[in-house]
């Protein structure tokens, strides 16, 4: 994309990760201890870590923007042209942003950070290899020494989240406004979209039989009586259970009604009293137990074993065979594309709209080449024109599907239309306004917060301006 695209996108991305503020407060004097280092030429100090910078109630260590540059490179980032300025206004910002949260009554409960904090150690653990490392490389004493230390990160990470969503939540753009924010636009910085496609797809689901199913609620029925007579819940979802996103956690889940679950398993969820184990139940991904561990309010924390029956070779057999006779139909000009997904596929979140995929990320039927996900683009990528692909199987864990693709609509790589491209001008609008609600945000806060920057980051060249000069 050209400039004006960069522009937007950067800036919004800077906003929410470095804070540029236009006001600010006094500088703290000698607030970093100093001793001579006999090691150094010229008897230079050697700084000892102190507190660099105070917003409201947080603090922030020169250790602190240390960390910073090891978060980069465990990222997988280049720390290269990164300074110490730059680090210390993100770490201003996330502050800002924590204090506020507190002050407006923003509430991150402990255990929701608990159970971020289980899965995000669980990750790093596989990265890093032992505790003993991260431990080590996060320069702590000890394991519960870095408990400490993560969690208090991770939960003022939510608070910043939090206040971030408040600022921006009831910020919308008008059709005049995106009009105004493209005609703003210098003809030779118009952004450049890249090629597109449309595509359609037909889903046959292999059959389960009742066999199938009931192997499965045994088997849960099992897990259940066992729990029930003592064993560890976790510990079996942790073995047993099919959600890579719980499982490792012992298939925890922290949720409210508002939590973005299926109605049945929320419906069943809530049913349950503290302590209470439910009977099997199904939903589209499998068949379910949940253990309800705490009642907090509208809140409960819970854990769950999620398996799904194995299909059977002769139930995929059966699948391929009517989805490629479904794929003779259509080349031999018996029925459309769109008409056999929307009478043939099994696939309800598609077949009303004939077959038309949406892309998840833009909530628009385009799909752009370099940025399509690689199970989708793998099948359509050497489509031509009116090409169905070829029956395939899909397994996406465990789950199997026959599908066959079609590209519907081709979109060359263009320079933006305002016709045409009307819902990504739109999201660049709405990102512009929402940097400027936030920019308003800064100037408002900053005044009524207590901030405080050493003498020796006082010069620093913050984007805005918050040493006052």
């Amino acid at each position: 994309m050209k400039s004006i695209t960069n522009k937007v996108m950067l800036t919004f991305f800077l906003l929410f990760s470095t804070l540029t503020v236009v006001n600010a407060q006094e500088v703290i004097k000698d607030s970093v201890v100093a001793v001579a280092n006999p090691t150094a030429p010229s008897g230079k100090k050697l700084k000892i870590d102190g507190v660099v910078g105070t917003v409201g109630d947080y603090i922030i260590l020169d250790s602190d923007i240390d960390k910073g540059f090891l978060e980069i490179t465990a990222s997988g980032g280049s720390a290269k042209d990164v300074t110490r300025c730059q680090i210390l206004g993100k770490l201003l910002e996330d502050k800002l942003y924590a204090h506020q949260a507190v002050q407006d009554s923003i509430i991150v409960s402990d255990s929701e950070v608990k159970g971020q904090m289980d899965e995000r150690l669980g990750y790093m653990l596989e990265q890093i290899g032992s505790m003993d490392k991260l431990i080590k490389y996060y320069q702590k004493d000890s394991e519960e020494e870095f408990r400490t230390y993560f969690f208090d990160v991770l939960k003022e990470q939510q608070l910043t989240k939090e206040m971030q969503k408040k600022i921006v939540e009831k910020v919308e753009i008008t059709p005049e406004e995106v009009r105004e924010f493209f005609k703003k636009i210098p003809t030779s910085d118009l952004p450049v979209f890249g090629a597109e496609l449309e595509v359609a797809q037909i889903v046959i689901k292999p059959k389960i039989t009742d066999e199938d199913k009931k192997k499965v609620i045994d088997k849960l029925n099992g897990f259940r009586k066992e729990c029930l007579e003592g064993s560890s819940f976790a510990t079996k979802a942790v073995l047993y259970s099919e959600d890579p996103g719980s499982s490792k956690n012992g298939g925890y889940y922290k949720m409210t009604r508002k939590t973005a679950f299926v109605k049945e398993f929320k419906d069943v969820a809530f049913s349950l009293a503290e302590g209470e184990i439910s009977e099997p139940f199904e939903t589209i991904f499998g068949y379910h137990i949940i253990y309800v561990e705490k009642i907090k309010g509208q809140e409960i924390e819970l854990r769950h074993i999620i398996i799904s029956p194995v299909v059977s070779q002769e139930s995929l057999k059966e699948a391929k065979e009517k989805i490629t006779l479904i794929r003779k139909k259509i080349e031999d000009k018996e029925i459309t594309f769109a008409e056999a997904a929307r009478t043939m596929s099994d696939e309800k979140e598609t077949r009303a709209n004939g077959g038309t995929l949406v892309n998840p990320k833009t909530q628009d039927t385009r799909f752009e080449l370099t940025k399509m996900d690689p199970s989708i683009y793998s099948q359509v990528s050497n489509l031509k024109d009116n090409e169905i692909s070829m029956p395939f199987l899909e397994d996406v864990q465990g789950k199997k599907d026959y599908k066959i693709m079609i590209v519907t609509n081709r979109i060359d790589s263009h320079t933006a239309d305002y016709a045409k491209d009307y819902i990504k001008i739109k999201d660049l609008a709405l990102k512009e306004k929402q940097f400027r609600a936030i920019g308003k945000w800064f100037d408002a806060k900053i005044k009524d917060t207590y901030i405080k920057i050493v003498d020796e980051y006082k010069d620093c060249p913050f984007t805005n301006n918050w040493v006052k000069k």
